[in-house]
């Protein structure tokens, strides 16, 4: 993440810190770290009994079910009073939710080899959140090792889809080296292409038209020599945090666009905005918003209050003690009015390419500044409510959307078939997305992990992390 008016050459001060965010941790030892996360518990077939179903393939609740899981799958659904094979666990679901898991579209994987503890951490902390999908957004070859542990079920986690390394304007800064860079990542097998700010027009020409030949995706920031117009038009995956809307939309007048523009919101010309949303949805580019990473740092109180924060006791102590110092550089002298104009944009944006058809997907940029992972899908959740979507709607950004999204059609809803991929919840999500924060317990690929185990496994992190937090700069 960082601002698309950053140099072509040279990645910013602030997008260097935001890059190197879980490269600097030096986290306790495996063996102070070590928690349920390192060893799979062995799957079983699994019943949860009278429980609620949600879906998600229609905005509806049913009631009082059996959902039996066998093989990592759902293999039936009918009335609760049915009888439970013998040999499954039988849990007693009655009263509570039971949902798809959810996804996160743009995570952070520790790209430095030799972090296992570290990684262990991150992994758990999504899982313990009901998030069973993650794509990373900063590739490293260990990745595509953890990926196949990860979507075999021989480690604990979300499955992973990942990045290469950063394409940038220091990594591909000619066309024949986006050449080689999109060649390289397509044949090590990386799923698909991470945009960084600073890549020229003509090699962005060049990475595009590879990526097309060999048949891999691009996806991420917008590089200000492209402009969002060109990226849609040259067939992007995603464009996470609406990046180069703003820009867009600014006047020839406009101070240089720092940090996604928030500083420029006096010289916004809105009347091409319906002009965007159209050639957004004629092109099918879904959206990663990143919303509530906005809202923490330009918004949500001072950084005494981010630190108060239950979650970011889950968080290294080192990485989490520059956050404060990272907040008041974004910042910086911008008034006030001006922050909540740029949010209030962003959640007009949001609406509008959901209205017109954009498919929406889940993601927080976690691990980020304050943006924990797992805890900060729910806040994610809660600004895509604010920004004018359904309880259902938001819901279904972290489910149908992202299921659709990746072609794999074996997730995202509860249904005979399908990949137990799920999260049992307390409350009913539909009538309030906050539900979602109160999990009793996660299934990934038919692993069951209870509400004793999720508590376990966060007291370890939390403790191997336990230090005072910093003081605010």
């Amino acid at each position: 993440m960082t601002s698309p008016g950053a140099t072509r050459r040279a990645l910013s001060p602030v997008l260097a810190a935001l890059l190197t965010v879980t490269a600097c941790a030096e986290p306790a030892s495996d063996a102070e770290a070590a928690s349920d996360a390192e060893t799979p518990p062995a799957a079983a077939d699994v019943a949860f009994v009278g429980v609620n179903v949600v879906p998600m393939s229609s905005e509806e609740v049913l009631e009082n079910r059996t959902v039996l899981v066998e093989d990592g799958r759902i293999s039936w659904i009918g009335a609760a009073d049915a009888a439970v094979p013998e040999g499954a666990q039988a849990i007693d679901a009655a009263g509570l939710y039971l949902m798809p898991g959810l996804a996160e579209m743009h995570a952070h994987v520790p790209p430095q080899a030799g972090q296992e503890a570290f990684t262990d951490q991150i992994l758990f902390l999504f899982l313990a959140n009901g998030v069973t999908t993650i794509r990373g957004m900063l590739g490293a070859p260990h990745h595509l090792a953890l990926r196949d542990e990860l979507d075999s079920g021989r480690k604990l986690g979300p499955r992973l889809v990942t990045t290469g390394p950063s394409l940038n304007g220091n990594s591909v800064p000619t066309p024949e080296a986006a050449r080689e860079a999109v060649e390289a990542q397509a044949a090590a097998g990386y799923d698909l292409l991470k945009i960084h700010p600073g890549i020229g027009a003509e090699a962005f020409d060049t990475l595009a038209a590879t990526a097309e030949r060999v048949g891999i995706r691009f996806a991420g920031h917008v590089p200000a020599e492209v402009g969002v117009r060109r990226f849609i038009e040259l067939g992007g995956s995603t464009i996470d945090h609406l990046d180069g809307y703003v820009d867009a939309l600014l006047s020839e007048d406009a101070p240089a666009p720092a940090f996604f523009g928030v500083n420029a919101m006096d010289h916004v010309d809105e009347a091409s905005l319906d002009e965007l949303v159209r050639l957004t949805a004629e092109a099918g580019v879904a959206q990663v918003p990143t919303q509530s990473l906005f809202e923490d740092l330009l918004l949500d109180g001072d950084v005494d209050g981010l630190y108060a924060r239950d979650d970011v006791r889950y968080m290294v102590p080192a990485v989490r003690e520059g956050w404060g110092d990272a907040v008041a550089s974004i910042r910086g002298d911008v008034p006030r009015e001006d922050l909540e104009r740029f949010i209030d944009l962003r959640r007009r944006l949001i609406r509008a390419l959901h209205d017109a058809g954009v498919p929406i997907l889940l993601g927080s940029d976690a691990p980020q500044i304050f943006n924990v992972p797992g805890f900060s899908m729910h806040e994610e959740l809660d600004a895509l409510v604010a920004s004018g979507l359904t309880p259902y709607e938001a819901l279904r950004t972290g489910t149908v959307n992202i299921a659709r999204h990746l072609g794999a059609e074996d997730r995202g809803t509860v249904a005979e078939g399908q990949a137990a991929d799920l999260i049992l919840l307390r409350g009913n999500p539909l009538e309030s997305v906050a539900n979602v924060r109160d999990v009793a317990g996660v299934m990934i690929q038919g692993h069951w992990l209870g509400a004793a185990e999720i508590e376990a496994g966060l007291a370890d992190i939390a403790e191997a992390n336990r230090s005072s937090a910093p003081e605010a700069p």
